[in-house]
């Protein structure tokens, strides 16, 4: 007799997804859509698509979808959320609609604690709109905007969504997990599940950054762009669950691992 052991998720639609190839986004989807069906919560579910390369996430999720003008999406969910109480609401956002854009939107949705989720994808650039430089690009980088690398002493340095978020009473659950190999997906998963359940329970304002790559934008090959991804994302962006609201369990893994709010940042490698 065989068995199935591997199937779409039912609140991922039947449809190609159009993202390039070697970027993660797929990948990250995938792993919403599964927590969605695990939770069982596919029909009362309503995301808020953001503006950017997700911007077609409301033709790829099985579920209701509104979309909101540049980073305002934090700012829509509160609106449906507050409306339809019942509902199961998140957001799916790049880092240029939430860290640059959409910044104060994120920021004050934290702070209110509303119940929602945000899953916030970093690749460490503006992928769609050809390259430029974002808050979350890295000292070093090269982008359309930064030839010579971004350089502190006139762009600053990259912006650390989850230690600023983690640290306002409002905010739940925040987490940041990468995409660079099979175990962190696994680790991914935990992250997101445990962020959607945290709006399930009632607990309030969760938030999961993922890494994710940009091989058009970087350069790359999509293997060159995981590589590039663990070798030089990570010591900026150190993975980890920030924030927890007691009662949440703790996850095991690098999803799990002790939240580090002070890292230094270091130049990327640019050879």
């Amino acid at each position: 007799m065989s068995v199935k052991v591997f199937e779409r998720p039912k609140a991922l639609s039947d449809v190609i997804l159009h993202y390039c190839p070697g970027c993660t986004h797929g990948i990250i989807h995938r792993l919403v859509a599964e927590s969605i069906d695990e939770l069982g919560v596919q029909e009362k579910t309503v995301g808020v698509a953001s503006v950017g390369c997700s911007v077609l996430g409301y033709n790829y999720f099985n579920v209701d979808f509104q979309q909101a003008a540049h980073g305002r999406a934090p700012a829509v969910a509160t609106g449906i959320k507050r409306c339809l109480p019942d509902r199961v609401v998140f957001t799916y956002q790049g880092d240029g609609d939430l860290a640059s854009i959409g910044t104060a939107e994120a920021v004050h949705a934290a702070m209110r604690g509303e119940n929602i989720t945000i899953i916030f994808v970093n690749n460490a650039i503006f992928g769609m709109t050809g390259g430029q430089m974002a808050p979350t690009t890295l000292i070093g980088q090269t982008t359309t905007t930064s030839p010579g690398g971004r350089k502190p002493e006139r762009a600053g340095r990259p912006i650390r969504i989850s230690e600023m978020l983690s640290q306002l009473e409002g905010a739940a659950y925040i987490a940041r997990v990468a995409t660079f190999n099979a175990t962190q997906v696994a680790r991914a998963k935990q992250a997101i599940k445990k962020a959607f359940q945290t709006q399930v329970d009632g607990k309030g304002f969760a938030l999961v950054e993922i890494l994710s790559t940009c091989p058009t934008n970087w350069g790359m090959t999509p293997n060159e762009a995981l590589k590039w991804q663990e070798e030089n994302m990570l010591p900026v962006y150190p993975l980890g669950e920030f924030k927890i609201e007691p009662g949440l369990p703790r996850s095991s893994g690098a999803a799990g691992s002790a939240a580090k709010t002070t890292v230094p940042t270091r130049e990327v490698k640019t050879e």
